[in-house]
C-alpha cells in the first residue's frame, strides 16, 4: 500500500497531470488485462480534465472500445440535470471519443424511485462487469478509482460521521447527504470497493480544501477521504490546496 501527494502550481497543472495518469493507467490495464475497468469522480474538479481526455493528442492514445465505465457516486437528478455527474461525463467526454460502446458505461441510477433496490442493481452490474458473485466476499478490483474530496473531508458521496463509513458488506449504498450539501439523494460506492482498487487518483484543488487536506496528510483517518488506502494512492493537489499560497 503506498500514498503519495504531488504538489502542483494550479487547477491547470492538475488537470494535466490527472488526464496523464487515467491515459496511462487505461494503457496499462489494456495491455496487461484486455480492458480498463474505471471509476469516474462527482463535483466540478472534473471538467478540465475531461477537456484534455477528449482532444489530441490524450483522446486518441486510449482504446474507448475496452473502457468499462463506472462512477464512484451520483446524486439524484436526472441524466440531463446539470448537476449529474453522469451528464458532465457524456457531455464533455463520452459524446467526444470513439466508444465505449453503451453497454460499456454504466450510469448510476441516483434517480431512481427506490434508491435501495437501484444501489443492489449498481451492485449486481458491477459483479456481472467484474464477474464476480454479488453477494460473495469477493470484492471488484478497479484498474483505477478517480475521487475529488471536499471541504469538509467528504469523498465520493461518504461524509463525515456518516454511519455508512462503517458498510463492509454492500459496494454500493444509497446516501442522503447533511443539509449542507446540495443535494441529498444519492448512491455511492462504498470504502471497501474504494480500498480494493488498484489505483485511486485523488483531484484536489483550491484553498478551501486546505484544512481538509491537512488532517488527511497527517495521517488521520477521522475524515472519509483519509480512510481511503488502496494499493496505491496518488493525491493530485494544487499549491492552494496545501496552503502554500498563505505563506506569502
Amino acid at each position: 500500500m503506498s500514498r503519495r501527494f504531488v504538489v502542483l502550481p494550479d487547477p491547470a497543472a492538475v488537470a494535466e497531470a490527472a488526464a496523464d495518469r487515467f491515459v496511462a493507467a487505461a494503457r496499462n490495464a489494456i495491455r496487461r488485462r484486455g480492458r480498463f475497468m474505471v471509476a469516474l469522480s462527482g463535483g466540478s474538479t472534473p471538467k478540465a480534465v475531461y477537456g484534455l481526455l477528449a482532444a489530441p493528442p490524450r483522446a486518441s492514445a486510449v482504446d474507448w472500445s475496452r473502457v468499462e465505465l463506472f462512477w464512484g457516486d451520483e446524486r439524484a437528478v436526472p441524466p440531463d440535470d446539470p448537476a449529474s455527474n453522469f451528464g458532465l461525463a457524456r457531455d464533455l467526454l463520452l459524446g467526444h471519443v470513439s466508444g465505449p460502446r453503451a453497454g460499456q458505461v454504466h450510469r448510476m441510477p441516483a434517480d431512481a424511485r427506490n434508491r435501495d433496490l437501484a444501489a443492489r442493481r449498481y451492485q449486481e452490474a458491477l459483479a456481472r462487469t467484474f464477474r464476480l458473485d454479488a453477494a460473495g466476499t469477493e470484492r471488484p478490483s478497479f484498474d483505477l478509482i478517480w475521487l475529488g474530496m471536499g471541504g469538509d473531508g467528504h469523498t465520493a458521496s461518504l461524509f463525515p460521521g456518516s454511519p455508512l463509513l462503517a458498510e463492509r458488506k454492500r459496494w454500493v449504498v444509497p446516501v442522503d447527504a447533511p443539509p449542507s450539501a446540495p443535494i441529498a439523494g444519492r448512491l455511492s460506492l462504498t470504502l471497501p470497493v474504494l480500498n480494493a482498487a488498484r489505483s485511486v487518483m485523488f483531484v484536489v484543488t483550491g484553498a478551501d480544501k486546505f484544512p481538509a487536506l491537512s488532517v488527511v496528510r497527517s495521517g488521520s483517518r477521522r475524515l472519509p477521504a483519509g480512510l481511503v488506502r488502496a494499493r496505491s494512492t496518488l493525491w493530485l493537489v494544487d499549491a492552494a490546496a496545501m496552503g502554500q499560497d498563505r505563506a506569502r
